[in-house]
């Protein structure tokens, strides 16, 4: 059973950060210290746990009064096309919610547009690199 949380240990946070190292640094080839920024000490970490093991992680911010970004969304490649994502994403948007947030913004890498679109975020910007990465930014109305 996957579980999803917010991390509010300094444990937990590092295994955020460890997930995140898997993914973008080791697979994807982003120096780390593009991967780990300024914005990780303020953000808001959630990580997904199968069997107490961090499988997934995520993080959001928000940006200014009702807007929140999602950021740094990932899943161990083994985790891959088993949901861990949807269940990501309704975690945190149940969280911005909570938290008074009423759109949310991200930067999905563009292989990542289609999953996102599915979950009723739009883009809107044209194709950039972010860490020499193709990107389009995305929103989505929550309230």
């Amino acid at each position: 059973m996957i579980k999803v949380k917010i991390a509010e240990t300094p444990i937990e946070k590092e295994q955020a950060f460890n997930v995140r190292r898997k993914v973008f640094v080791e697979e994807q080839g982003i120096p780390l210290h593009i991967e780990l920024d300024e914005f990780d000490d303020s953000a808001v970490h959630f990580v997904a746990y199968e069997l107490e093991q961090p499988i997934a992680a995520a993080r959001i911010r928000e940006l200014e009064m009702g807007i929140g970004k999602i950021e740094r969304v990932c899943v161990l490649p083994e985790y891959r096309g088993q949901h861990v994502g949807l269940l990501m994403m309704h975690e945190m948007e149940q969280y911005a919610q909570k938290a008074g947030l009423f759109t949310l913004k991200l930067n999905a890498q563009s292989y990542a547009v289609p999953f996102y679109e599915k979950l009723d975020y739009s883009v809107n910007s044209p194709e950039f690199l972010d860490a020499d990465v193709p990107h389009r930014a995305m929103e989505k109305k929550i309230i």
